[in-house]
């Protein structure tokens, strides 16, 4: 029996002693794409910043495993290094910092180097910057500061396709973009994933619109803290056109 890359087991959570996470059980396997949808207020994002050990939100029963490994308790850098990445709903800007210092920084750190130089960085940023149909002046740009909704999204694609993940969390990378730009972004994914189809994917989203490019294996719905349905991909046709009630307690 293959191991899951990720497996979430009964797992609970709080923020300033509230419950959000009520037993989420989720399980990704290698080269597999998720889609978790559900209203606002459900769990969703907080569920995406759980998984990376977010300092505003506790654990308090369950467990996330991931390769194998028992990763509840692994700060944030930890599990990054490990091959966890997450991408933000929306990314911070960053004043002083370059978007080619800050990736040489990452990529130095995930591939456990010494020393990368600027040279190389700026070699493979070319290249995914063109994919990503990105301004190359953007590699000495302050990170994310004055940019766009969907130059800050295609940034972090970028990130991605440069640290090499073995789980990419998408946290609705789709909010904000004009149709243009979603597909820009959803190009970009489907890219690094051509190239690293191992790559497992967990996209969060409330529309169909991305999942309609990316084409997921499996759909969850995600209501009140709690997976109450998981399915194909016409989960989130029906979803799109029904709304939740159906599912609401």
């Amino acid at each position: 029996m293959t191991t899951p890359l990720l497996e979430i087991v009964d797992l609970h959570a709080e923020a300033d002693g509230k419950p959000i996470l009520k037993g989420v059980s989720l399980s990704i396997g290698h080269g597999e794409v998720h889609a978790l949808m559900g209203p606002n207020g459900a769990g969703k994002s907080t569920l995406a910043s759980v998984l990376m050990a977010s300092p505003a939100y506790q654990v308090t029963s369950g467990s996330i495993r991931f390769n194998g490994e028992d990763i509840t308790a692994w700060p944030t850098d930890v599990r990054a290094k490990a091959g966890m990445f997450l991408a933000f709903q929306y990314p911070e800007a960053i004043g002083g910092v370059s978007v080619i210092q800050f990736l040489r920084q990452a990529v130095q750190a995930r591939r456990g180097l010494e020393e990368l130089s600027v040279l190389e960085v700026r070699l493979e940023m070319g290249e995914w910057m063109e994919r990503l149909r990105m301004d190359p002046a953007f590699a000495e740009r302050h990170l994310n500061e004055g940019f766009s909704g969907g130059e800050r999204k295609r940034n972090e694609i970028l990130q991605m396709a440069l640290l090499e993940p073995a789980l990419a969390i998408l946290d609705e990378t789709d909010s904000g973009l004009d149709i243009d730009a979603l597909t820009i972004v959803a190009d970009g994914v489907k890219t690094v994933r051509a190239q690293r189809p191992d790559l497992g994917v967990l996209v969060v989203t409330h529309y169909q619109k991305l999942l309609a490019e990316l084409a997921p294996d499996h759909v969850h719905l995600l209501i009140d803290g709690r997976v109450v349905e998981s399915g194909g991909p016409e989960l989130a046709e029906t979803i799109e056109a029904e709304g939740y009630e159906r599912w609401r307690p």
